[in-house]
């Protein structure tokens, strides 16, 4: 089974590039001895294409596809972003066309089928993970990276990209929510967020210094009043760092038991709990890469399989005669 992967998201940052780089790690050391993968985005001689986000699913697919799903947040708010309605529809109908569809949440999954009216039996529930290299780090190593990026000994993070404003993600409002201790904001940033007040900004950090900041945050604190699965949350969780996050379905589903949740909206009182919170967190989910991996080959082989089932058409039944 020869699959090509799509390898272009995983040059980009956010939760998007970290699956496609996590993803496409764990598929190349858990192939099956008749599997191959190949990175292109046009394939050629293939049996099955992955398109590892909506972005990069092809319209016309030309076999089995599998499209991964990360969330429906712009489908579910179109009304913040202007001039969409021909983008969103080649995005549906892109999904339409997939042979299957992956997500990873049954939240995602309910929305698949309520705002792009696909059937049940063609979308399927992969959950994301950690990444190996987040993981506690020594307090020596957290005091340099707080002093590199001016940070002090004891704050509150945020984690996630900033390039454009999104209301879902309430960052304005955590931004002016009273609190005590300092907010930082990681991630790659544009000239709204470096307006916002009282915060400080580290923009893009590599892997190493995120997994220190992790380390030494007081809490992760995680507004947003939408969300496909919460990557940062369980990361936060990987390296001991207590997380308070919206009660959001997505949210609720991948942290229950491991999180402290505020009600949708309640930034304050987000930031209240947040600074409340102690060590030591709760673990993250025992799910890893690796499991990703083998569920997502199992789904390349159910596409194949599919795709091979509707070319096959059962035969004409003879014409019958009345007498």
């Amino acid at each position: 089974m020869r699959v090509a992967f799509d390898s272009r998201p995983a040059a980009n940052g956010g939760g998007v590039g970290r699956y496609a780089r996590c993803l496409l790690e764990a598929l190349e050391a858990a192939a099956p001895e008749d599997g191959e993968l190949v990175l292109t985005h046009r394939p050629r001689r293939v049996d099955v294409l992955h398109a590892p986000c909506l972005d990069c699913a092809p319209l016309r697919p030309h076999g089995p596809t599998v499209v991964t799903v990360h969330d429906l947040h712009h489908h579910k708010r179109r009304g913040e972003r202007l001039r969409a309605g021909v983008r969103f529809r080649l995005r549906s109908l892109a999904a339409q066309r997939a042979t299957r569809v992956i997500v990873p949440t049954q939240a995602v999954a309910a929305d698949t089928t309520a705002y792009l009216r696909l059937p049940d039996d063609q979308v399927v529930v992969i959950p994301e993970a950690v990444a190996p290299v987040l993981r506690p780090r020594s307090a020596e190593m957290v005091m340099r990276t707080r002093r590199h990026y001016g940070i002090p000994e004891d704050y509150l993070l945020w984690v996630g990209r900033m390039e454009h404003p999104e209301p879902r993600k309430r960052i304005a409002e955590l931004a002016q929510a009273p609190r005590s201790l300092p907010l930082v904001l990681v991630g790659a940033t544009s000239r709204w967020a470096e307006e916002l007040p009282g915060v400080t900004l580290t923009g893009h950090v590599p892997d190493d210094d995120l997994a220190a900041l992790y380390t030494g945050a007081r809490a992760l604190v995680f507004p947003s009043d939408d969300e496909g699965f919460g990557l940062p949350a369980i990361e936060a969780l990987a390296c001991g760092t207590p997380v308070v996050a919206s009660d959001v379905p997505a949210l609720r589903e991948v942290l229950d038991g491991r999180a402290t949740f505020v009600p949708v909206g309640d930034v304050s009182g987000l930031v209240a709990a947040a600074e409340r919170a102690a060590r030591p967190a709760p673990p993250p989910p025992a799910w890893t890469w690796t499991d990703a991996a083998h569920a997502t080959w199992a789904v390349y082989r159910e596409a194949l399989a599919a795709a091979s089932r509707s070319r096959v058409r059962p035969p004409r039944e003879p014409a019958v005669s009345e007498a």
